[in-house]
């Protein structure tokens, strides 16, 4: 059923006279709202209001909509997977029947079977019981369901509290399931049993895939805003991925496993790593205890990573000794840390690690037994002036200072920065001592309840940890508020938010203590993150990495890397693997990974010093190079050094300032060997512009002219909307002239070009200003495999800037070797000049090749005037004949 939400001025006042108390109308007379759902409609609407006061109602309706679908949704996915696995309290099935009947098993269940475990029945629910059994019409059944869910739902409250938390009374008005259609039927048919059945293979995990799945179109729409920032409410949905369960193990394995194996090297652990990458295990002398082992994922969406976590330390555990039943119980409370901004997702990771605890110890749903260290960010700014005001004594500052912080938490989460140490105990002791009454007319209670919360995330966050390990978000579309914080606390890594988590996360750990992310892997090569690798190369161990082919990991638009660090200085090899070859998915590349580990001298599998990194300027992690290539590079002189290399300009206004050539009169393009010149008359208008393309070599991708009339005087003094002039980086010193241009950006190779058009260059179309006696030797150095090969080192991210070509090693050829260097290069502008300009494409364009062999006579006046007038070329007869240049 559709609730529509009007607002009370809204609603046809025709319908007030036919309600009583009884019943309401609201929108027709054929959906009424009767008994106490007239009281929860009454508290939606003053719910709606007071949200209303923060935003506007449009907004607010929208985000309570969305916050009632996704409780219900997490519950019917945890109900499901308690009752296929028999973890509820009742052990009645509440979805589905355990002998195949189109009823759930609950609805056949009497009253006092029920209220052992649902509680006791009011006088309206006992109502909706008999009359359904009595008249068993289809709406009669679904109100017996859905009352009979919402009991089940709201005693789960007793045992999980932080996922079955007592919902407002609006948000049963708002649910509206039947077990015939929709969604449960869905659930129950579409999703094998066996999914959800840890006894056949079944993972608790299924629950964040199902999480990622509700969370589809949101997350499209978040990635995909152009021009505009990720919003505080969108953080979630766009920065949200269920990491692939084998980087889970990788990351797992390689961190808290290869940590425990360091300290217990007789372990048997290590037959039960399948992911521990081939390399040496430095033996730590240590009287840690297990109980005091550490673990967090600081992003920690639905769990899995925890989950997994979980299962090794249970291996950690019984080789101590401890029984499974006790083992449980301390990994949840001693062992496991997580936080989210996402109440959605933290809802679910609290759920699973229950899950977990309760497969090996039925008291685990006793939560007066079992306290989880998973928590939720809540932003402070609901805390009453009230509440501030009570804060005294020698501690008050420190907690206001904290309230702050955490002001806008729900967007800042694990980045949020202390710039002190804080006495937590005196802290939380402090709020504790304040007074609140029963009236509690300021919201007192409530703030005390935010402010304790925030004191205990605040505490793990700055606790040290053995091992941190998360898929970080992927976010550089920062909200101006997002955007000043990173700047300011976190300016050498503000490139995107997974690089902030990469600095943070190495150092939240203990000295020897491992970090493992999944991220992105521009990090490795390019210019954004050069502070970021000179941090960790300088400072830190890369332990392992494992880089993946391309577009491998289909859940982001992103290519990705997964990795190791560890908290030490470099002090060994490190272990790399490339899977750049293997296209095919996540689960070859899983394949290929085993097959590494399965033998170590793999031609894919790299082991190297990290020192290396440093001896390529802007020490991109090029792990695959062989020493005399890091040799190489690292004494010879820099073609940088030798040559000027620019980024072309920007307009601020493509759509002005640029053409293709044949959309303009030929009459006014300054296309000649005097460009310089003709940049000054009024009369020339457009000149031919290098904007990249797509991947040539030698000559050509002349397609595009930009406005230069008066020496570009337009462009160069328009202003946008803020007053500003937005074009800029002309290289006025360059222009027309002979340079050698790039594409900055490639699907395949690089690729060099000649601009013998004598033009201008954009910011896609970079240039390298070489002299002309080397100039066709250099042409020919930038095409050549070598070059190809060194870029493939820097960055092969197909996004070739002009630092990665500055950082190109040269060699000195002699006399002899140059000028067969010369006459090859310019064999090859020739034939890709002829090339070029055998297509309609070319503003040189003379013919068609095919009509060389046909006598000008049998060629049509037509084919003449028309055919190649519109496809723009100049050099047409019939047009010389008339006089028209």
């Amino acid at each position: 059923m559709k609730v529509n939400y009007i607002k009370d001025w809204e609603l046809d006042e025709s319908f007030w006279e036919t309600s009583t108390s009884e019943i309401e109308y609201y929108v027709d007379d054929r959906n009424p709202i009767t008994g106490s759902n007239i009281v929860k409609r009454q508290k939606l609407v003053v719910e709606l209001h007071e949200r209303e006061k923060a935003t506007d109602y449009e907004t607010a309706y929208n985000e309570l909509v969305e916050e009632v679908a996704y409780t219900w949704f997490n519950r019917l996915i945890a109900i499901r997977f308690m009752e296929v696995n028999g973890y509820l309290p009742s052990r009645i099935r509440v979805l589905s029947s355990s002998s195949g009947r189109n009823e759930p098993d609950i609805m056949l269940r009497s009253e006092a079977d029920l209220v052992p475990y649902l509680g006791a029945f009011s006088n309206e629910e006992q109502a909706i019981m008999v009359h359904a059994s009595e008249t068993e019409a289809t709406v009669d059944m679904d109100a017996k369901y859905r009352m009979l869910f919402i009991k089940q739902a709201n005693a789960l409250n007793a045992n999980l509290p932080h996922l079955f938390e007592k919902t407002n009374d609006y948000a049963e008005l708002l649910f509206t399931p039947n077990y015939h259609d929709g969604v449960i039927q869905h659930l129950i048919n579409d999703i094998d049993e066996a999914d959800f059945d840890v006894t056949r293979g079944g993972q608790v995990e299924i629950i964040g895939w199902l999480y990622q799945y509700y969370n589809t179109e949101p997350h499209d729409y978040a990635v995909n805003i152009t021009g505009g920032a990720v919003t505080k409410n969108e953080i979630p949905a766009a920065t949200q991925l269920f990491t692939t369960d084998w980087v889970v193990r990788y990351m797992v394995d390689n961190s808290l496993g290869k940590y425990w194996l360091e300290r217990h090297p007789n372990s048997d652990l290590k037959s039960n790593l399948d992911y521990l990458l081939p390399g040496e295990i430095q033996i730590v002398d240590s009287s840690e205890n297990l109980e005091d082992m550490r673990f967090i994922d600081n992003a920690m969406g639905s769990g899995h990573i925890l989950v997994y976590a979980f299962d090794v330390f249970m291996k950690m555990y019984a080789e101590q000794g401890y029984s499974s039943r006790d083992a449980a119980l301390s990994i949840v409370q001693n062992n496991l840390y997580g936080l989210e901004i996402d109440k959605r997702a933290y809802q679910l990771a609290y759920f699973a690690l229950m899950m977990k605890a309760r497969q090996y110890n039925r008291r685990a749903l006793q939560p007066e037994k079992v306290k989880l260290n998973v928590h939720v960010f809540e932003d402070t700014d609901t805390v009453s002036p009230e509440f501030l005001d009570a804060l005294s004594g020698e501690y008050a500052d420190d907690i206001k200072q904290i309230i702050e912080l955490f002001n806008n938490a729900r967007e800042l989460g694990s980045i949020i920065k202390f710039d002190k140490t804080f006495n937590w105990t005196k802290l939380r002791e402090n709020v504790e001592d304040i007074h609140t009454d029963a009236l509690d007319i300021f919201g007192m209670n409530q703030s005390k309840k935010i402010v304790l919360e925030v004191l205990t995330i605040a505490e793990i966050m700055s606790t040290k940890y053995d091992v941190a390990v998360t898929n970080p978000p992927y976010l550089n579309k920062f909200d101006p508020d997002m955007k000043k914080y990173v700047k300011k606390n976190y300016a050498d890594y503000s490139g995107d938010l997974f690089s902030v988590f990469i600095f943070n996360n190495i150092n939240l750990v203990k000295i020897g203590g491992y970090a493992g992310y999944m991220t992105p892997f521009v990090w490795m090569f390019i210019k954004t993150y050069e502070k970021l690798r000179n941090y960790l190369v300088a400072n830190k161990e890369i332990s392992s990495l494992i880089q993946m082919e391309y577009s491998a990991f289909e859940e982001a638009t992103v290519p990705i890397n997964t990795f190791v660090l560890k908290n030490v200085p470099n002090d060994g090899n490190g272990t790399y693997i490339k899977l750049s070859a293997f296209k095919g998915g996540m689960n070859v590349q899983r394949d290929k990974v085993l097959e590494a580990i399965a033998n170590p001298d793999i031609d894919y599998l790299y082991r190297t010093n990290q020192a290396n990194f440093k001896k390529i300027p802007g020490s991109p992690i090029a792990y695959w190079a062989s020493s005399n290539l890091y040799s190489l590079i690292e004494r010879s002189p820099k073609f940088g050094n030798a040559f000027t290399t620019r980024a072309g300009m920007i307009t601020g206004n493509n759509n002005q300032f640029i053409r293709h050539w044949f959309e303009i009169s030929y009459s006014i393009m300054g296309i000649s060997l005097d460009s310089r010149n003709a940049a000054k008359e009024s009369i020339y208008r457009w000149f031919p512009y290098n904007k990249g393309g797509d991947y040539r070599r030698w000559y050509g991708n002349n397609d595009y002219v930009v406005n230069w009339e008066n020496d570009g005087l337009l462009l160069r003094t328009t202003t946008n909307d803020k007053g500003k002039i937005p074009a800029h980086a002309f290289n006025l010193d360059y222009i027309f002239q002979e340079q050698i241009t790039w594409s900055s950006l490639s699907s395949k190779t690089f690729s060099a070009r000649l601009s013998s058009n004598h033009g201008l260059f954009d910011a896609s179309g970079s240039f390298a200003a070489v002299p002309e006696n080397s100039r066709m030797v250099m042409l020919g150095f930038l095409n050549s495999n070598v070059v190809n090969y060194l870029l493939g080192l820097i960055n092969p991210t197909l996004n070739f800037q002009k630092g990665n070509v500055d950082s190109l090693p040269l060699v000195t050829v002699n006399k002899s070797i140059k000028q067969n260097i010369n006459s090859l290069v310019t064999q090859n502008i020739n034939l890709s000049s002829n090339d070029w300009n055998v297509y309609e494409n070319s503003w040189d364009f003379k013919v068609q090749p095919l009509l060389l062999h046909i006598a000008d006579d049998n060629l049509s006046i037509w084919y003449y005037s028309v055919v190649l007038t519109n496809l723009g070329a100049k050099n047409v007869p019939i047009f010389r004949l008339w006089g028209v240049k």
